[in-house]
């Protein structure tokens, strides 16, 4: 009778597969273009008390024209200055980092509630999880940027609690595709089998729910990062975000924008920098959705 047990080395295939996700990742041109990107800006901001000649906040005597109006970029001022003398430069490193500060944490707390609402509701199911999703369809009902500003007009803005105001109403769309992931993982055999061998519902949520869920929960992170940078630089325009003297993207648009035709470069550079970082964050994401999708794997 021939033996067809098959060879000890064949079990592990999926191992290279998984170890392999970050090399398939940069073998994609555009993923690669958006880390270097994200490299280049996070560098900058770590690196800004360095990079720049002047604080962000100092107004400079020679930072504006005999006529008062600011310096074009060129000189000793690689950007320009801005309507009170400041240094656009120095002003657009540290607000780098007033933004992906806002982004990352922002998007963290979002990621981890809505996570933890969507998988809650898929898991238990019953009232708990009608009661979560229904309060998730009603937070979802409200327009985010005017709930966002609604909730920062009531605090009192600081860089903390803009954070906080934007993962309030960003955390809906990952609790609902958490739950969608969770409510079709449950139903799937070797969930049913694991309940079979009197597996407990922990064991199960970490050993066998999350670990598929991880794929996701990433490329949701990745992705949210940018709608977070759009929305803080918006919040900060309108005046409800991060105040002043404290820089940021989108309070020094606003700042700056009665200078917009005889100055385009204080509205133009700060717009290109937002645009570049979502851009970046987009790009990275899409490419760790293709990468981590199951469904693509084996394509190639």
């Amino acid at each position: 009778m021939t033996d067809t047990t098959p060879p000890d080395h064949a079990a592990p295939l999926a191992a290279p597969t998984e170890r392999g996700a970050f090399a398939r990742m940069l073998r994609r041109p555009l993923a690669v273009l958006g880390l270097a990107l994200i490299v280049l800006i996070v560098g900058a901001a770590i690196a800004a008390p360095w990079l720049v000649s002047y604080p962000p906040d100092q107004q400079n005597f020679d930072g504006l024209t005999l006529e008062g109006a600011p310096m074009p970029p060129g000189g000793q001022w690689l950007m320009g200055t801005d309507l009170l003398g400041r240094d656009l430069f120095s002003r657009l490193l540290y607000g780098a980092r007033t933004s992906l500060i806002i982004g990352i944490v922002a998007n963290g707390i979002a990621v981890g509630l809505g996570t933890v609402v969507g998988l809650t509701a898929g898991w238990m199911r019953g009232w708990i999880g009608t009661v979560l999703m229904r309060f998730t369809d009603l937070m979802m009902a409200f327009p985010a940027l005017l709930l966002a500003i609604c909730l920062a007009a009531i605090f009192r803005p600081s860089l903390w609690i803009v954070a906080l105001v934007i993962a309030m109403v960003n955390w809906v769309q990952t609790a609902r595709v958490v739950y969608t992931e969770t409510t079709a993982l449950t139903e799937r055999d070797f969930i049913a089998a694991e309940r079979t061998l009197g597996a407990s519902g922990a064991r199960i949520l970490w050993h066998h729910l999350l670990p598929h869920l991880w794929p996701t929960i990433i490329v949701w992170a990745t992705l949210g990062i940018s709608t977070t940078v759009l929305l803080e630089a918006t919040l900060s325009y309108l005046g409800v975000g991060v105040q002043p003297p404290t820089p940021s993207w989108g309070n020094i648009i606003f700042e700056n924008q009665t200078y917009f035709q005889s100055a385009p470069w204080l509205v133009f550079i700060p717009g290109a920098a937002i645009l570049l970082l979502a851009l970046a964050f987009n790009l990275v994401g899409d490419a760790l959705r293709e990468v981590l999708d199951p469904t693509q794997r084996g394509r190639r």
